[in-house]
């Protein structure tokens, strides 16, 4: 890890801007959330709330995409992240259940502007990195996850609960601040490496007809429309299991996304060693990841269910540096804001829809049922998309071949 940050001198500023700006978000989610359930003590709030911070990618996230196609990507980054700062402050004034609106509202605009920063950081990674450490660097995007959980989930949710919410959301405003800084020294480098744009413009049939031609990026798109699904059922789950099954608060809170934030890094152990079948690897790592919700959704320890989490994440993070890899390697380097934006834009507007889903769910079934079924989807769609694989592999051997 030390050695790839050293040698990718450009994409170690992202790495750190990512951090910065990732442990400020981080620190204000938990907050939040835990500020949701005690003013409302309501599954269905922390439901409308996750699934507002995601929604905005359906109009954003193409947004997104193509800008990063055609402008300075640095300076997108830039922009985004300043425009965040005044809503990240709001959160401030919420101190009653008649200022949920504001958290409603605060929250879509600060999706918004991840709408269009997450495609257009993932567009830039390829054209400031060398072609050969592709992999080892969507394994280290991984690593930058778990610090983001560890230092943001784990520590923010200990720092909402001894000294208090308004902290951590004036340390997320700050955080946009710093990453932006750090993103200028790539605008400072300028050149076409950094700055690179398309040859030529493209159309959303154009965009279509790209991930047709793959059966390595039909297959991603399929992972990216489907496992949101069930997806967003344990991004709510997790405060509902802290506060309400476990009883250990916010903090609690936190705990299970530093425990997920732990098993992201470990996994690059894994994940950057892999070299080939990198679609088959993410694919199977998917359906572990969902046997372990299901025994998640049926212990009663909290130190195991925090274990757990560990391990799902363990796989987790091997399967995305697989999948994110084989998009890269697969789509034409222009073309790769508006593949990634429209990757993002399906993937976060159905995970929206589905932590929305969940939070009504939860007024009629029990939390651990409800866990148990986003398991088993895990896993049903796992099987599903390695069938469909195998299927392809033995019908048309030189499919796979580059990934």
């Amino acid at each position: 890890m030390i050695y790839l940050l050293k040698v990718e001198k450009a994409y170690r500023s992202l790495f750190l801007a990512g951090v910065v700006n990732g442990v400020g978000d981080r620190f204000s989610q938990v907050a939040l959330l835990a500020l949701l359930l005690e003013y409302t003590e309501s599954g269905l709030a922390v439901g409308t709330a996750l699934g507002i911070r995601v929604l905005p990618f359906l109009f954003f996230g193409p947004l997104g995409g193509a800008l990063a196609d055609r402008f300075s990507k640095p300076m997108i980054l830039i922009v985004t992240d300043l425009i965040r700062i005044p809503f990240a402050l709001a959160f401030i004034w919420v101190n009653d259940s008649s200022m949920i609106w504001l958290v409603y509202v605060s929250t879509f605009v600060l999706a918004a502007g991840e709408a269009i920063y997450a495609p257009t950081r993932k567009a830039l990674i390829p054209t400031v990195i060398h072609s050969n450490r592709i992999v080892q660097v969507n394994s280290l995007e991984q690593v930058l996850l778990g610090i983001v959980l560890v230092g943001g989930s784990l520590i923010g949710g200990f720092a909402s609960f001894y000294i208090g919410s308004d902290v951590t959301f004036i340390l997320n405003a700050c955080s946009f601040l710093f990453a932006s800084l750090i993103v200028y020294k790539l605008v400072d480098r300028g050149g076409q490496q950094v700055n690179s744009k398309p040859t030529e413009s493209i159309t959303i049939s154009a965009v279509y007809s790209i991930i047709t031609s793959s059966v390595a990026l039909i297959l991603v798109f399929c992972f990216e429309l489907f496992v949101p699904i069930f997806n967003g059922i344990d991004n709510v789950l997790i405060s509902v299991y802290a506060v309400q099954e476990f009883n250990i608060e916010s903090w609690g809170v936190g705990l299970f996304y530093g425990g997920l934030g732990m098993g992201l890094m470990l996994s690059f152990i894994v994940a950057n060693r892999i070299r080939k079948y990198l679609l088959i690897c993410g694919l199977v790592s998917l359906g572990v990841e969902g046997i372990f919700l299901m025994m998640i959704s049926n212990t009663y320890s909290w130190q195991l269910a925090f274990c757990f989490y560990l391990v799902l994440a363990f796989f987790s993070g091997i399967s995305n540096a697989c999948l994110d890899s084989v998009v890269m390697r697969v789509t034409p380097l222009q073309h790769q804001g508006k593949i990634f934006g429209m990757f993002t834009t399906i993937s976060n507007v159905t995970l929206g829809l589905s932590m929305f889903g969940a939070g009504l769910l939860l007024t009629v079934i029990d939390s651990r049922t409800l866990g148990l079924i986003g398991g088993m989807g895990y896993v049903i769609i796992s099987v599903g998309l390695v069938c469909i694989y195998i299927i392809r592999t033995l019908k048309q051997k030189n499919s796979f071949y580059i990934t």
